[in-house]
């Protein structure tokens, strides 16, 4: 997967994890469009990056997902990376039945999401130069956070799907790629204060180092999930599970 010279769609491309990689795609000499639900987000964004493509897209929605994909057919019909970053983090508690809600919110777009968006856009990027699914999942796919378990299992789920799709892939000339950050300071679960998330730019720094160091990889791995993605083989899981059940 190259780093340079690709057309890109970056699902919640409006903020955080998805707005920084598309300023850095773009700055690596990509085509990028953003996509959101909030028009005007998107449009303030594309004002102050004329060159940032946008797309209103909810993943939460297969008609919304079906009429970005006929969209961008017309638009830019030599897409050829989708990164499926969209997702939402939300507490739960066990005791309030009302947060059933919270829990399917976050199965429809953390994992329905980018398997729609998969299906949808898989047979567009077949046969392109250099095509890529990327999926963004999180340490906590390996260890989860008891504070936000259906977040946790969305991203299990999804670091399970990105396995299987890469193997199903094989051979199509789509790279399936899992992007796995730690907490990073964005305003996803209310971290952007919080002095134990990664800063957004040093995470950013060490994914595009990797991508661009070792385009053939399947994980780009933030450093400080190394240890979360390796805690069942080196027996520090039941250590790290009651360390975030403390939090």
């Amino acid at each position: 997967m190259n780093i340079t010279g690709n057309t890109v769609l970056i699902t919640g491309g409006t903020s955080g994890i998805g707005l920084g990689l598309a300023l850095r795609l773009r700055e690596a000499g990509n085509a990028v469009i953003i996509a959101g639900r909030r028009k005007e987000l998107l449009d303030a964004i594309t004002a102050e990056h004329p060159d940032i493509a946008a797309v209103e897209l909810d993943v939460t929605d297969p008609d919304s997902i079906d009429r970005a994909r006929a969209s961008l057919v017309m638009t830019h019909p030599d897409l050829n990376i989708l990164v499926n970053n969209a997702g939402i983090q939300l507490r739960e508690n066990p005791l309030e039945p009302l947060d059933l809600q919270v829990a399917e919110q976050q199965i429809t777009t953390n994992l329905l999401g980018p398997i729609r968006m998969a299906y949808a856009f898989t047979p567009l990027l077949a046969g392109q130069t250099g095509a890529a699914i990327v999926n963004v999942t999180s340490a906590l796919a390996f260890v989860p956070f008891p504070a936000t378990p259906t977040y946790s299992a969305t991203k299990a789920a999804l670091h399970s799907f990105t396995e299987s799709q890469r193997i199903r892939l094989a051979g199509t000339g789509i790279q399936v790629v899992e992007i796995v950050p730690a907490g990073v300071r964005t305003d996803l679960l209310d971290q952007k204060d919080n002095p134990d998330a990664m800063p957004l730019d040093e995470f950013l720094d060490q994914i595009m180092t990797q991508w661009r160091e070792n385009p053939g990889a399947p994980e780009l791995v933030a450093e400080p999930a190394r240890g979360i993605r390796g805690a069942t083989a080196d027996g520090s899981y039941d250590d790290l599970l009651a360390l975030f059940s403390t939090l």
